[in-house]
């Protein structure tokens, strides 16, 4: 990567190894001001190292960070306008809540009265005004979050880092800090990279999102079409996506599959692949199955199972009649009021705007 971009955060080749292991590979990344970037992958991948190296915790072996195009990558981590939320909160026990907010500006020496007022703004903001002598251990895990979330925004970073910062959160308290800090990015503007295992917060919070596997970026793009479209099986697999099955091309442009004859959109190169489809594109007929389960992308399913959970159900079915007797179940997402019986014969329909090519097998 050559270009560099006037407004934002640049990563150039960076590369870090601990011992015998690569934990970061060449990495190239470009984040403009103001986005809210998510990091995904799975543990050891060399997210948090990244995060790290932007913070100035670590340093690089190779390559060089650019913050508007002036040379962070040898800055100490103190002179960054950088600042970390951790999983921990990492809050001082011994200071109260207004300590603990100011304790970064107080160190920058930070006229009293400056401090005082900005420390009484971010407080507001974070609906934590009026909390202000209380200790640590007299808040609740939402409410240490939104501390730890007011200490590092005090100091106007340009840049926000947030390590797994809600997976300590039970799920009502993690909806609702997330809502709060998508509200709170979108009032300051300030650039967000986020570093989570949850797929939803990804989808609710980024608008950006970076998979990596193995210390390299495997997929970057806007959080929507990245999971519309996945680049490859590991991809689209770590987003969480089923339905896998296998394609090979006619002449005609059609491909064969298990499932019948199928057509897509967005059409690959390649003779031999997979395909895939989200559950919740998937369409199920119940009625009368009709004529059109014998044109292209249609057959006959034979519901497995169905079960609740928690918003609507999950139907299991296979195809009708199949001749693969190791058939994996297709999933498909439905109402919960959707009216459907175990062994039900279904007309199954995957829609070809719908339906993700992968894996390169040949090009010819």
């Amino acid at each position: 990567m050559t270009d560099q971009i006037n407004k934002g955060l640049l990563c150039c080749g960076i590369s870090k190894t601990f011992s015998n292991h690569q934990a970061l590979i060449k990495v190239d990344l470009s984040v403009n001001e103001g986005d809210i970037l998510t990091i995904l992958g799975p543990s050891g991948c060399g997210k948090t190292t990244l995060l790290r190296i932007i913070a100035g915790l670590e340093l690089p072996d190779e390559g060089r960070l650019y913050l508007d195009d002036v040379e962070l990558t040898k800055w100490p981590a103190s002179k960054r306008p950088v600042n970390t939320v951790f999983q921990s909160y990492a809050l001082f026990p011994h200071l109260d809540v207004f300590s603990n907010v100011a304790f970064g500006l107080q160190a920058r020496k930070t006229p009293k009265l400056e401090i005082k007022n900005k420390v009484k703004a971010i407080l507001a903001l974070i609906r934590m005004d009026g909390l202000e002598k209380r200790f640590p251990h007299q808040l609740s895990g939402g409410q240490k979050q939104r501390v730890a979330l007011a200490r590092a925004l005090v100091n106007e970073p340009r840049i926000l880092l947030l390590d797994e910062p809600m997976s300590a959160l039970d799920a009502h308290l993690r909806s609702q800090v997330q809502q709060e800090l998508r509200a709170i990015q979108q009032k300051l503007g300030t650039t967000f990279i986020l570093v989570t295992h949850d797929h939803n917060e990804t989808k609710r919070l980024s608008n950006q999102l970076v998979v990596m596997n193995e210390g390299r970026i495997i997929q970057r793009g806007p959080t929507a079409e990245v999971f519309s479209k996945p680049e490859n099986e590991f991809v689209a697999e770590f987003l969480g996506a089923t339905n896998f099955f296998e394609a090979y091309k006619r002449a005609d442009a059609y491909f064969d599959t298990d499932y019948g004859t199928m057509e897509l959109d967005d059409k690959p190169s390649w003779k031999e692949g997979k395909f895939f489809i989200w559950p919740e594109k998937v369409v199920i007929q119940t009625q009368d199955v009709p004529e059109t389960y014998q044109a292209n992308n249609w057959f006959k399913g034979l519901v497995k199972d169905h079960v609740f959970n928690g918003q609507g159900q999950d139907v299991l079915l296979v195809k009708e009649s199949s001749s693969n007797p190791q058939q994996i179940p297709i999933l498909v997402k439905v109402e919960k009021d959707f009216k459907i019986e175990k062994d039900q014969k279904v007309g199954v329909h995957f829609p070809s705007k719908h339906l993700v090519a992968l894996e390169n097998r040949t090009t010819h």
